[in-house]
């Protein structure tokens, strides 16, 4: 159910508060142009500081809008596992497809606080469950034998795996097999990432190159060496726009970008800030490069 390019969802704001008009055209955007799937709420999607209200809104927002074209993997992780319970239990309330649920940040729990963690989550909710592995901002790194026993659970389905780690691609197929779905965190390395046995990515530069990153994960995962070619030409234009997407803090260039092609403002929220005037005329070449504006 879930591979292809799949988008964490940027949440557009207007006078600090959820824009909703520019939210709803996003979504109809990546239906439009070819998205695999919608994330919602997630890092990218500036989770941290929604409100628990923010939070559920735009889970049920993508989830109405997008009614049933493509799946809705809502973020609903959290470093407090009773919260985590409760925003994954709305997700699958409201009609979510799956929840994507970080590690827990700041805590630094060992592997078997990991484990439980999860487990806690997977035994109170009925939605497939895939496990955001993301050292660089949680700090912790959730070792492959650690996924192994959480894959047994029934509700554990897969990972995204923004270690930067291509080792873990094979480790974690050699571990778990091919039912495990293996998406990409990194942009920049999905296509070494899906010939390693990876099905997809989910995806911050989809936010403004949806039909590029469609295409470009339609023909990765290829057995035809021509598709395969093609697949690295346009990986060849989109690195440009994968670097420049994180020039600075995620996701600061990416909104910027977003305003330059009129899809929302490039509002943030404290401890954000907006781009800087000496990062824009890089994203703004790289968005021209790409011919996207």
């Amino acid at each position: 159910m879930f591979k292809g390019s799949n988008v964490a969802l940027i949440t557009p704001f207007k006078n600090n508060g959820l824009d909703e008009e520019a939210y709803i055209r996003l979504i109809h955007f990546h239906i439009d142009n070819g998205t695999s799937g919608l994330v919602p709420a997630g890092t990218t999607g500036e989770s941290p500081t929604l409100s628990h209200e923010e939070h559920q809104r735009v889970i049920d927002l993508c989830i109405k809008e997008s009614n049933g074209k493509i799946p809705v993997i809502a973020g609903t992780g959290s470093n407090s596992t009773e919260e985590a319970i409760s925003l994954t239990s709305h997700a699958e309330k409201v009609g979510a497809n799956g929840a994507l649920i970080v590690t827990p940040y700041y805590n630094k729990p060992t592997q078997e606080g990991l484990y439980q963690h999860y487990k806690a989550i997977n035994d109170k909710c009925g939605i497939p469950i895939i496990i955001y592995n993301i050292p660089g901002r949680s700090v912790i790194d959730m070792s492959v034998d650690t996924m192994a026993k959480l894959f047994e659970l029934k509700n554990i389905v897969g990972v995204k795996d923004a270690t930067g780690d291509l080792d873990r691609v094979d480790q974690q197929l050699s571990k778990m097999g091919k039912e495990f779905i293996q998406l990409t965190g990194n942009d920049d390395n999905a296509l070494e990432f899906n010939k390693r046995g990876g099905v997809g990515t989910i995806s911050v530069t989809a936010n403004i190159a949806p039909k590029l990153c469609s295409d470009f994960q339609k023909l990765s995962v290829s057995n035809n060496q021509d598709d395969i070619s093609e697949a690295s030409k346009l990986d060849s234009i989109l690195q440009s726009v994968h670097s420049a997407m994180f020039i600075e803090s995620n996701p600061s260039p990416v909104k910027y970008a977003a305003k330059l092609m009129n899809l929302c403002d490039d509002a943030v929220r404290l401890p954000l800030v907006k781009t800087s005037d000496n990062a824009k005329p890089i994203i703004q070449k790289a968005l021209e490069s790409a011919k996207l504006i």
